[in-house]
């Protein structure tokens, strides 16, 4: 008595938004960690500046608690860009026929919505503009963050 073969899965929103968040959060974080590692800023001090979206200034005297807070919040963020997308493409097929430029543009998107609209309206200090900005902002939010959910949308989707 042989058991018939699981049937494969067509698509799968959970696949899709799991693999685009898991993605996009380490993508993003590892090259946050690099750039401003390149400008004397530790890695925990990027966690506690993501934190402070919540927690304000306090967030910089916290410590490994804080740090996870900041972990949370960023793969939170993270997945809910991929959520976002996966909707989106539902009722946008090109996003996923031309995953690529779809990408690329809904990571300068995810940047512009952060800068603009997040992070003013959360309680993080507000920074000032530099080389790292630029590399983990407009320039890493089209490879790393839109594009691998674009990518993992496509790829694990219907």
């Amino acid at each position: 008595m042989g058991s018939a073969p699981a049937p494969a899965v067509q698509g799968s929103a959970f696949l899709a938004i799991f693999w685009g968040g898991l993605a996009c959060g380490v993508l993003d974080i590892t090259q946050a960690f690099i750039a401003w590692g390149l400008m004397g800023v530790k890695p925990i001090s990027i966690l506690h500046s993501v934190a402070s979206g919540l927690l304000g200034p306090k967030a910089f005297q916290g410590g490994v608690q804080t740090a996870l807070l900041g972990i949370v919040l960023h793969f939170f963020i993270a997945f809910s860009a991929a959520a976002v997308y996966y909707v989106a493409s539902r009722s946008m097929p090109f996003m996923t026929r031309q995953a690529v430029l779809s990408g690329l543009l809904y990571g300068e998107v995810v940047f512009l919505f952060m800068h603009f609209v997040v992070v003013p309206l959360s309680a993080a200090p507000k920074g000032h503009f530099s080389m790292a900005t630029l590399v983990t902002g407009p320039i890493g939010h089209m490879f790393l963050v839109g594009l691998p959910i674009a990518l993992s949308v496509r790829r694990f989707a219907a």
